[in-house]
C-alpha cells in the first residue's frame, strides 16, 4: 500500500525507503516488482487486491471519489476498524509523499 501510493505520487524517497524495508522484512522481490501491475499478477491475494484498490482510490480521490465496487470489496475483506486503519495509513503515506515531492527530498545515495 505504501509502495503503491508512492508509485502513483512519484515519491522516490518513500519508494526507496519502503522497498528497502519490505525487502529487509523478507518480502518477495517478485511481488515488489509486480506491484505496479497488481491487477494482472497472480502474486497477490484477494484481500491484498482489495487493499491495493482501496489505496489507489483514496490516493486518487480527487479524480472520482471511491468507486462503489472498490468500497464494496473493501467492506467484504476488512472490518470497519481495519478499513479506518487502512485509510489512515494511506492518508499518512500520501501526506509524506506530498511533502517529499514538494520539497524535492530524494532517497539517500
Amino acid at each position: 500500500m505504501k509502495i503503491r501510493a508512492s508509485q502513483i505520487n512519484g515519491c522516490a524517497r518513500c519508494l526507496d525507503l519502503h522497498l528497502r524495508q519490505s525487502q529487509s522484512l523478507g518480502e518477495d522481490v517478485r511481488r515488489l516488482v509486480a506491484l505496479s501491475a497488481w491487477r494482472d499478477s497472480p502474486l497477490f491475494t484477494e484481500r491484498e487486491r482489495a487493499a491495493l484498490a482501496w489505496a489507489e482510490a483514496v490516493t486518487r480521490i480527487a479524480e472520482k471519489g471511491v468507486p462503489e465496487a472498490v468500497w464494496q470489496e473493501a467492506r467484504r475483506w476488512f472490518s470497519e476498524r481495519e478499513l479506518v486503519e487502512l485509510t489512515m495509513a494511506v492518508i499518512t503515506i500520501n501526506a509524506w509523499n506530498r511533502l517529499n515531492v514538494a520539497f524535492r527530498v530524494l532517497p539517500d545515495p
